[in-house]
């Protein structure tokens, strides 16, 4: 089956990032044509968090929403409320 239009236009956006890239994948969740992924993406060893959701038909990929933020620590007012998460190492704010 050839990729439709939007999972070629992925596929040349990504391959074209001139950026040394490594994924750590903090968790994937979804079911059937919904999933939503969270990992964090080094670019040139730069560490920024993202968000990824997906859809799909057909095995394909018809759309995507990507949300990117950098790491960010809780200020102190609310230092007592965070709690860390696994696998993460953010600072205060």
């Amino acid at each position: 089956m050839e990729p439709t239009p939007v999972c070629a236009t992925i596929s040349a956006q990504r391959a074209g990032r001139p950026a040394s890239r490594h994924f750590t994948i903090h968790r994937i969740v979804g079911g059937g044509d919904l999933w939503v992924s969270e990992c964090v993406i080094a670019y040139d060893g730069v560490p920024t968090c993202s968000v990824s959701i997906m859809e799909f038909t057909y095995g394909h990929v018809v759309c995507e929403a990507q949300y990117f933020a950098d790491a960010f620590g809780a200020p102190e007012w609310r230092t007592a409320l965070a709690e860390p998460m696994p696998g993460r190492n953010i600072g205060r704010a």
